[in-house]
């Protein structure tokens, strides 16, 4: 699993009861998830079980290397008002303008 993906983690709640046979339209109530949803991982669960629900990983490349996504780290521990803020609110707006 990715990072403790939590939808990997309901995915494989439903691959769980798949094999024990319990229908999409219950799963999908219980898993508060579409049932479409439910479907989809079903047709994949059929062709290759528990293994065909992990998680592909992140749909797209990260925009941050593993260098700059631990630079951004140490400067957001510093906290806001490093960085010229007067309160210590940590927005999405200011770790936007701190990435920039």
């Amino acid at each position: 699993m990715t990072r403790g993906d939590p939808c990997e983690r309901i995915r494989y709640e439903a691959g769980e009861r798949f094999a024990r046979g319990e229908k999409n339209p219950v799963i999908a109530k219980d898993l508060r998830v579409r049932e479409r949803s439910a479907e989809r991982w079903r047709r994949a669960w059929r062709q290759g079980e528990m293994d065909a629900l992990a998680s592909a990983g992140p749909p797209k490349r990260p925009k941050l290397s593993d260098g700059q996504y631990a630079e951004l780290e140490k400067e957001l521990a510093l906290g806001p008002a490093k960085h010229g803020w007067e309160d210590q609110r940590c927005t999405v707006a200011r770790i936007r303008a701190v990435i920039a």
